[in-house]
């Protein structure tokens, strides 16, 4: 009798895997440098019922750990868990028991873990709870960190930084601007009075006082924060160099006396001008015509700092170019 011909099964080419003592997320942490989740690269295409019980253990590893989870590591869990499947279970963005809802810049975003918001003047809510991210301070912070040091010279204290003071002299050119910052402790929210924050950014022109403007130390200045945390600042508006978005940095200090000695920060980071104000300045205001081009080739979506993500960096507007009142206004939350 004839037997059957033998069929050979079709070659199955394995699953790429993650090598061995590779992390497949490593934003995932506890911030001491330890792996806190371990993730499976093949958990994706598991199904819904797998991906929910993911993230239903990892946000259970969250309240039992004493994690503290910035807004980088909660993205990196709902991306790694299924930012898709998480939306369509909650059904909307709106504030429940367990979540609240932040908007900036139209962009409405959900927090599983909860945590309050609150809504400027403008009407845009952003959550003033959440410790602000920490950023590069770039090249050129004369903080003693790479050259110069000008929180040690007297005169650094100042709310008008549009002028460079001791051993310089000089004015930066531009439209003036004011900016009004708030430093609250993250967590509840709370003014931080006596703390202290140092300001700096380019001039019109995109260059750095100390630096590419070496005969200058103007738009860099220390304010210390109020009794309701408050702080303002005198300043112009800053152009749009090549290769980044128009931005602000600062540090933040405890107090004066640890930022006039260049001693620990709180963090350090970066303010992203909005869209709409940049454009309506440099199309409208003249000396702005190298920001009007640069503008052109970049974007928040692609700029290195902030394509991230601006939803606590991204100051609410008051004034207008025009009528000579512009401000810019950001609630900033740290810990400690």
């Amino acid at each position: 009798m004839t037997r059957p011909a033998t069929r050979t099964p079709a070659a199955r080419t394995p699953a790429a895997r993650t090598p061995t003592g590779v992390r497949p997320y490593p934003e995932l942490g506890d911030g001491s440098g330890q792996d806190d989740v371990d993730v499976d690269v093949d958990a994706h295409d598991r199904g819904l019922l797998h991906d929910l019980s993911v993230l239903a253990a990892h946000r259970a590893a969250l309240v039992a750990a004493p994690l503290r989870l910035d807004r980088r590591r909660l993205l990196a869990i709902l991306g790694g868990a299924g930012a898709g499947l998480v939306l369509a279970a909650c059904g909307s963005s709106s504030s429940s028991a367990s979540g609240s809802s932040t908007t900036a810049g139209g962009v409405t975003t959900s927090s599983a873990l909860g945590g309050s918001t609150s809504t400027t003047a403008t009407g845009s809510s952003v959550a003033t709870t959440e410790a602000i991210p920490e950023e590069t301070a770039g090249p050129f912070p004369a903080d003693g960190t790479n050259g110069p040091d000008v929180l040690t010279e007297s005169g650094i204290v100042r709310s008008d930084i549009r002028t460079s003071f001791g051993d310089h002299s000089g004015t930066a050119e531009g439209l003036p601007l004011g900016v009004d910052l708030t430093v609250v402790h993250a967590g509840d929210g709370s003014p931080f009075p006596g703390a202290a924050l140092y300001l700096w950014h380019a001039d019109k022109d995109g260059r750095y006082s100390l630096y590419t403007a070496a005969d200058q130390n103007y738009l860099r200045g220390v304010q210390e924060a109020g009794a309701d945390g408050a702080m303002a600042f005198t300043t112009v508006f800053p152009g749009c160099y090549d290769g980044r978005w128009p931005h602000m940095h600062f540090e933040v200090f405890p107090s004066l006396d640890q930022a006039t000695s260049a001693g620990s920060r709180l963090v350090t980071s970066q303010l992203a001008l909005p869209e709409d104000l940049c454009s309506e300045v440099y199309d409208g205001t003249a000396g702005y015509e190298t920001s009007v081009d640069n503008l052109t080739r970049t974007s928040l979506a692609g700029d290195m700092v902030f394509r991230d993500g601006v939803d606590l960096q991204l100051p609410t507007v008051s004034g207008t170019p025009e009528g000579d009142d512009l401000r810019i206004a950001l609630t900033i939350a740290v810990n400690g």
